[in-house]
């Protein structure tokens, strides 16, 4: 089924995590501030297949890549 409106809530239910805004906040603020050198999908909290829809996503230019790329710079903000 594809999903209409891709956001950072639909990526976060695509990952198997809460999709709504307090937990999306409250996961960036818990797991966020990456290092520059650390690519989103290499950062240690997730699994094989969260990292490996992040990673593929952004690689391919798909879809999903603008959700992604959101989702990269708000992990990295500090």
């Amino acid at each position: 089924m594809e999903l209409p409106n891709k956001d950072l809530g639909t990526l976060f239910e695509q990952l198997g995590l809460a999709s709504d805004p307090a937990s999306i906040d409250a996961f960036i603020g818990k797991h966020g501030r990456l290092p520059e050198d650390v690519r989103l999908a290499d950062a240690p909290v997730w699994n094989e297949s969260q990292r490996a829809l992040l990673r593929d996503e952004w690689v391919e230019d798909a879809e999903w890549a603008p959700i992604v790329d959101e989702l990269n710079v708000r992990m990295h903000q500090h």
